[in-house]
Parts: C-alpha cells; structure tokens; sequence
C-alpha cells in the first residue's frame, strides 16, 4: 500500500495546475539536473495498522520542497498550496482508501547559493480493498 499511496500522491500533486505552474518538477526521488523549484518525496515509512477484517498501514511520507529565495517567506505561498492539496487528496483511491491523514511536521533550512529546503511530513491511515 505504501509503493501505491507514493504513487497516487505524486498524481494528484501533478494534476494541480496550480503546483504544475510553479514547480519544474514533482518525482519520487531528488531529481538529478532540474532546475529549482521541485517537490519530491524525501521519505517514506509504513507500519501495520490492521483491523480484524482487513489489511492496513499507517504511511508516514516526507515531501521536500527545493527553491530559491532569500526572504524567509520565500516559499510560504508554494508550502501552503501544497499543504492544501494534500489535504483534498481523495479518500478511494485504487486498492485502497485512505481513512485519515494528518500532517506531521515541517522543517525549513536556508542553505548555500539563496537556496531554500522544506521537508512537509504526513502520515496516511489507509485500509486495502
């Protein structure tokens, strides 16, 4: 559930034509040569959260925004419009449904360059079909 939880994220992230506008890339892993700003997922981890009647996990998954700016807000505006739309993720997704999802924690880091990196961490309570 946790390899398919990844992957319907990352989806419904691109299909935002708001995120698609701003990012120039929303993948699994760090991307090799793309330029900044890109989201990806940093982290991911899973547990067994079943029920008696079926098959569950608790998915805790890190996304890390990589951009420019030297102002602390830099990336407010883009933080926040990913925050909101990981919070509309659909709860039926194919295999599973996702029964809960709660926002963990942040982490922003100004480093070299005007470079700036946020981690956005959430865990997802999902139940198979």
């Amino acid at each position: 559930m946790e390899i398919r939880l990844r992957a319907a994220l990352l989806d419904w992230l691109r299909a935002d034509q708001l995120l698609s506008a701003q990012l120039n890339a929303i993948v699994e892993e760090a991307p090799a040569r793309t330029s900044l700003p890109w989201l990806a997922i940093a982290a991911s981890a899973s547990t067994d959260w079943s029920t008696k009647s079926g098959a569950g996990r608790e998915i805790r998954i890190a996304l890390e925004l990589h951009c420019r700016g030297d102002a602390p807000a830099a990336a407010a505006d883009l933080v926040t419009a990913i925050e909101a739309r990981i919070a509309a993720l659909p709860a039926a997704q194919t295999g599973f449904s996702i029964v809960s999802s709660r926002f963990l924690r942040a982490r922003a880091e100004q480093r070299g360059e005007s470079r700036r990196a946020v981690l956005i961490e959430y865990a997802f309570r999902v139940l198979a079909h």
